[in-house]
Parts: C-alpha cells; structure tokens; sequence
C-alpha cells in the first residue's frame, strides 16, 4: 500500500454494526441500523462488506428498539416504522408477477393500511434532489434523494467504491446487492439525521464562501482582475472571492490547443502571482482557480519533470490522470497544487469534465476535499461537479453552466430547493445565468435578489463581451438595486453563517423547501418555489416578468401560521393566508416569523467578512424568542477543538415591557472582537417611554434612540463581548400595527402611473369606495374611458379590481 497520508485514513472501528443487529445467513446479511433505516446485502459468494464505501463512512449506530421473529425459513422484523418480511438465502426479488414474493418491507401508516418497499421498487414519487452538474452523465437510480410522498427512500450502494483503512479505494466483487433502505413516513428531519449519521455529516465551509463570489470566462491578467476590485470597492459593492475560470494558466502549447488542464500561471498574464494573490488579501478577497486534470498532466507545467522521475515516466508523455492510483495522487497533490497553495491560492474550483464516471468524479473531490483541509489552519474548500454519492461532504457544488432565461431562473429555483432532498446546503448556480438568451435588466436582477436569499451568490458568465454581469455595466437603477442586495447579502452573513454551523452541528439544511410542510404546493405553479432559508427568515421568489403597464410584479405567496413581517419594509402578514401583492424590482417577498432575531453585520469594511465591531441585530415583535449567534476564526478548524463563541440573543416579549439578553454562553474568550457596537432594530415598533440598559450588574450609557421609519432604535457603544448586556424598554402600545393592506398596494401603482392627476383622484374614488361593490366599481371604470382613461390602464384597473375580491 502507498502511503497516502494521515488525512485520508479512516476509523475502521466506525465501520462494523452492533452484532445485535445483525441476521446473517450464507447468502444474505440484514442489519438494522436505526427504527427508520435498515442495510440489504446479498451475495452469492457470501462475501459481506465492512469497509467504507463513497457513500457510506459509519455503520455505527446507537442500539436501536426493534423486535425479531425468525425460524430456518422465515425473518420477520419490526420497529415504530416499519416491518421487514425475508425468506432466508432467497435472491431479494421475487418474481415477475410477485416482486415481493422473497422481500418486502411494510411501512407503517397512523390510521391507513401499510405502503410496501420491494427490492427494484420505482419509487416514482421521490423527488430526485441529487442532481447532476451539466455533462456528468450518470443513471437514474445515482440522482435519487431522500424525500419522498411515499415515507421511504432507498439507495444502491452496490457500485460504488471501498475504502481501505489508508485511504486507497478498490473496486467491489461483481454481483453483489448492497442497499440502504430509509422508513420515515411523515418523520423526513429524522431521517435526514440518520443519513447524515451514515453517510458523514457536513462539514461548516469558510466564512468567506458566504459573501458575493466573482467570475468570468475570461483570460484575466494581474491588472484586470485588480481592476475588477477596484470598480466593485469604487461603489462600496463588498467582494469576497475572485474565482478564475481556466483562462489563468496556459490555454495553447505547441500543438495543444484551448487546454482545460493547467496547473502553472501564465507569466504574460501574471508576472508575479503572489504578490497579485497578496494583494488581493489586502483587499479582504480570497482566490479560486479553476482546474481540470481529467486530460492529463502536460510537459510545460512547472513540475512535470519531477513528477515523471518519481512515476518513472520517460519520452515526455503526457500523465494520464487516475484518482484510483495513490502515488499518482500523491505526486499530484504535492507537485501541482501544493506550490499554488504555497502562493496563497485559497481553494480550486474542480472542473472535472473529462472523464463521465460519476464513482471517479467523487474519488478525486474525496481526495481533493480531504488534502485541502490537511492543515488544521486551513479549513477544507472546494467547488465541484456533483459525485452524486454523499454529496453534501464535499462543498460547494457547482450547478454548471445554465442559460440566460426566466426558465433557466425557475430551474435554478428548484434546484436550491431539491438539494434539500439529498441533505446539501452549499448547491451553487451562475447568478445572471452563464451563457445565451437575452440580457435584460428585470432578469438580472431577479437573479441577484435570488442569489442575495440563497446559500452561495456566485456570477459567472461566458467569455462574450455583451454578457453584463457586472453591476457597472448597468444603467444607474439596475446598477443601485443590484448593488443594494449585495451589500445586504454580506451584511447577512452572521445570520447565514450560524446557520451554517446549525447545518453542520444539528443537520439543519440551510434552505428547507416549503412544500415539507405543505406537500399541497408541490404542483401549484405559484407557491412551489418558497422555502425557508435558516431558522428565521421565509422566502418567496419572483419567477415571473412584471406587468409593463403597472411596471410591478403580480406576485402570489403563502404565509403558514402565525404572524409574519414583511422583512424591508415590516409590514405585518397574519398567517394561513394566501397573497397577492405588487413588486417594485428593487423589492422581493422575504419575511420573518413573529419574534424573529436577525444579526447582520454593520461594518463599513465593505469586502471584509470576517466577525464584525459593529452588529446591528433585527428583532421583529410579537413572540419571545432566543438566537443563539454562532462564531469563530472563520478560517481553520480550531473550532473543533472549541475556539468558538456562542452568544444568546434573548427576547423576552410583552406588550408593554420587553427585554433583549445578549449574553456569551459557550466557547473562549478571544474568538471575537473584546468590545462591540450594537444598534438593535426593533421592527414595528414605537418609541419606548423607558429604556435601560446594563452590562452585568452595573448600568451603562445609551449611545442613541431614535425613530427609523416603524423601527425603534437602541444603539450602545464599546460593550464587552463576554458578558452579559440587557436592554430593557418599557412603553404603552409599543408594536405598530402595520398590517398590509393591498388598498396601499393599488395606491402606490396609480401614484406611478402617467395619468392625468385629476383623472387619478377619479379612478381612486372608485376603487377604494368601501360601500360600493365590485360590479359597479367595474362598470365606473369602464365609463373613464369616456374621460380619457387609455384601453390598457382600463384593463389594469380591472384585472386590480380582481384582486381586490380574492383578499
């Protein structure tokens, strides 16, 4: 065996289940690893797998309740989900006409008769979420995710490749069955937690790949990509990752042409590349660089001759790529993407496309994930394709490439959304869409605000010079709407970063689609898009063109119980309730459940994502609630060795007396800033009569309060992290009743449109009559075309009458 190194080994001792569990035969092994999950195995040999596989890296499961009745012929066993039926050392299917004649396993349904699994069930109602990355090529059964309408998933783990204990991977025996059979029913969060615990949780990315990610298929020098961060800081746009596509290192050498493969600056671009990669640190941003070894490793990179002596390659052939030989990978890692590290390249964007086996695409983000993090002071990152197998242990996930169209936008929407299936958070997409179509303002920026509420905000683009995906290239509406979403998207980041932790620590993915809750907007074309991102906040996105008439969006949402906020503008949603509302395109429905704490960070260091002085907190009125914020380096993974802090954002709600605790609760000190300024925004709120505040024991001064709009404001400067501070506010009818009422709606439209002013005074009088009804109000407005009303302004009043009658 090669030595491969210590970051690839794995814990054997993680690999072999109770024996308790497990009901073995010649043929045959069935062990049951939770009450929801059960492991199939089948081989004609008797030769049973033990080793870790790419999908499964833990078979070690707490002991779970279950009953068991067997003779020499028969296995029956039972838990809380489901009931398992197998006729010992019978192939797992049946017959033609009776699947389930040798196997099956019965799910348990409160109050309707069981729904069974059989071995090669079609499971047509799953959802499919692992998707695959645009020219990977993989079969129908790979893509499966774990949400299913039907209560159960299963996935084939047959095919797919061992581990040794070192790290080297070896091909299974032929003919063997190995599959891993999920039973939830309605219960998907537990299951979601058992996948996690066989097939490896996910790990927490670096902080940086939450902020905005730039990149262009472009052969960018060292002066254009400084110009690139020197427009975005003219305009006080924050940046966070300069993410070069394949034009960095050498595209053509003798007679190799437009190469993908290339491990070695150009020095006609980049004279110097780690001064420009130092400099761009000064500038807060980090650096990607897009490779590709599937074509092989070429002579005029800068360790190829040391490469071929220690592979004893002669004649100066090209290296032929395979992630299954470990000196090979040795040698890569070592001599091709160590040195650009040690330039301070921070991660690589993984762009295997060369080879279409989907088991050799996991290997090498396997390899390539576990060398990045090799170093406890670098934490593992890379962007790929899809492996399909156990994808959400390898971020981030590249979607490919994807057109510029609404189509392309709804897809992209769904995906985030189906991602959720298969347990992955970090699935990322060409924001503005990368190549084709039309380059339209609305579009953009709907993609911008899509981006700003999703998981990673990368752009991306084509090489052509009409694709605009700079903000600049804008005109000044576009350019300021695109670059106010992006300056919140970073100002997001403690909120998206805590989630991230509670993904990695609790299982939680960062985006939950709505319909897990509502299974009845899985096929209705205008509410199956939402979802809710983090704990807080749900999010229901624009896929559709505006009206040109009303130059507005017409938007339907639904918003589940309880009382929701309209996140800009505060305006209160009650719940179980089905909207129509009318969108400006510098606006976009996001809302907060009642009691909602959001951080965001306040600091003017625009690009600089690292743990804020200056916090300014969201706390929306109506419930008590606690926010327990989530912090560290950001960088290493220290914080699996506890320096990290946790804060609680406490709210304590009354009517007239509410109080926010911020205090540290878990970690070390020196993780964060030693002093903070805080503003705490409460949201539809008034002036409080009485306020205090107190940093343990002892009061403390009040820098500021104020009246922002609905928001009542507290700001308090130079405020010890560890500790405890606590703002008390006391008042009469504190919280503004700012319910949404479509009448302001359909009085903003007719304030915009270009209609005569006195004509306006008429149409509102008609509209917002109160006493007269609908029918009459419609025959009102058909009249004003007597007065000058145009025929389209007649047709928008009418179809806003419409929805008038639906509220």
């Amino acid at each position: 065996m090669y030595p491969l190194g210590k970051q690839f080994e794995f814990n054997m001792n993680n690999m072999v289940s109770d024996i308790k569990c497990v009901f073995k035969g010649t043929k045959y092994r069935i062990t049951i690893l939770s009450e929801r999950l059960v492991r199939l195995e089948y081989s004609k040999n008797g030769n049973f797998v033990d080793n870790p596989s790419q999908l499964v890296i833990n078979r070690k499961f707490p002991y779970p309740n279950f009953e068991v009745l067997h003779d020499d012929n028969i296995l029956e066993i039972k838990t809380k989900y489901f009931q398992l039926y197998y006729v010992k050392e019978a192939p797992f299917l049946g017959t033609k006409f009776d699947p389930m004649k040798n196997l099956k396993i019965s799910l348990f349904i409160p109050g309707e008769n069981s729904r069974d699994w059989y071995y090669t069930h079609p499971e047509v109602r799953n959802f499919y979420g692992n998707m695959i990355s645009d020219d990977i090529e993989a079969s129908t059964a790979l893509k499966r995710g774990l949400y299913s309408l039907d209560g159960f998933a299963s996935f084939d783990d047959s095919n797919s490749l061992l581990f040794e204990s070192d790290g080297t991977a070896k091909k299974r025996e032929d003919g063997s069955i190995d599959i891993y059979v999920f039973l939830y029913h309605k219960d998907f969060m537990a299951a979601l937690n058992d996948y996690f615990r066989l097939t490896g949780k996910p790990d927490l990315i670096p902080r940086y790949a939450l902020g905005n990610w730039w990149s262009r298929d472009l052969a960018y020098s060292n002066d254009d990509v400084m110009d690139v961060i020197n427009q975005f800081e003219r305009r006080n746009i924050p940046l966070s990752v300069i993410l070069l596509d394949k034009g960095w290192h050498y595209l053509n050498v003798g007679d190799q042409k437009n190469l993908d493969s290339g491990f070695t600056f150009n020095p006609k671009l980049f004279k110097d590349p780690k001064e420009t990669i130092t400099k761009l640190h000064q500038h807060n941003v980090r650096l990607g660089l897009n490779i590709d070894p599937t074509t092989g490793l070429y002579p005029h990179e800068m360790y190829y001759q040391k490469a071929c002596e220690y592979l004893n390659i002669k004649d100066n052939k090209i290296i032929v790529f395979d992630p299954l030989n470990p000196k090979l990978l040795d040698v890569y890692f070592k001599l091709f993407l160590h040195p650009l590290e040690a330039l301070g390249v921070d991660f690589f964007w993984h762009d295997y496309k060369g080879n279409k086996n989907i088991y050799l695409l996991n290997l090498y983000n396997h390899y390539h994930y576990l060398d990045s993090g090799r170093n406890p002071s670098k934490r593992s990152m890379i962007l790929s394709r899809n492996g399909i197998l156990a994808p959400h242990r390898y971020p981030v996930l590249y979607g490919g490439i994807s057109k510029v169209s609404w189509d392309s936008l709804r897809e992209i929407s769904m995906n985030n959304l189906n991602a959720a299936n298969i347990g992955v958070s970090f699935w990322s997409h060409d924001v503005g869409g990368y190549h084709g179509g039309i380059e339209e303002s609305e579009l953009y920026i709907r993609h911008v605000e899509l981006g700003t509420f999703s998981p990673i905000l990368r752009f991306h683009a084509a090489s052509g010079n009409y694709y605009k995906r700079e903000p600049w290239r804008w005109d000044i509406k576009t350019q300021t709407i695109v670059a106010d979403y992006l300056r919140l998207r970073h100002r997001l980041i403690p909120y998206l970063y805590t989630e991230s932790y509670r993904y990695y620590n609790e299982g939680k993915t960062l985006i939950m689609p709505f319909y897990y809750q509502y299974p009845w907007v899985i096929d209705d074309k205008f509410y199956k898009y939402q979802y809710f991102l983090g704990k807080e906040l749900l999010v229901c996105p624009i896929m559709t063109k505006k009206d040109q008439v009303m130059n507005r969006t017409i938007h339907q949402f639904y918003i589940p119980e309880g009382i929701w906020y309209d996140f800009k503008t505060g305006k209160k949603f009650p719940g179980k309730k089905k909207y129509v509302s009318f969108f400006k395109e510098e606006d976009y429905p996001v809302f907060a459940r009642s009691g909602a704490i959001i951080p965001l960070s306040n600091r003017s260091d625009y690009n600089n994502i690292g743990l804020p002085v200056d916090l300014e907190i969201h706390i929306f009125p109506g419930v008590s609630n606690i926010y327990t914020l989530y912090e560290d380096d950001g960088l290493t993974s220290l914080y699996k060795e506890g320096f990290y802090l946790k804060t609680d954002i406490d709210y304590n709600y009354l009517q007239n007396n509410y109080t926010v605790i911020i205090r540290s609760v878990e970690g070390k000190s020196g993780v964060v800033p030693p002093q903070r300024n805080y503003k705490i925004r409460f949201r539809n709120t008034k002036a409080a009569e009485d306020v205090k505040a107190n940093y343990n024991a002892t009061e403390i001064p009040i820098k500021s309060m104020y009246v922002e709009e609905n928001d009542f404001i507290v700001e308090i400067e130079h405020v010890n992290t560890i500790g405890q501070l606590t703002i008390n506010c006391k008042g009469k009818d504190i919280e503004i009743d700012a319910v949404r009422v479509i009448n302001e709606d359909i009085d903003s439209i007719l304030m915009d449109l270009q209609i005569e002013t006195d004509l306006k005074e008429k149409i509102a009088q008609i509209i917002f009559d109160e006493e007269v009804p609908i029918r009459k109000k419609r025959i009102s407005v058909r009249k004003l075309r007597h007065q000058g009303l145009s025929k389209e302004h007649m047709n928008l009043f009418l179809k806003l009458l419409e929805y008038i009658n639906q509220v």
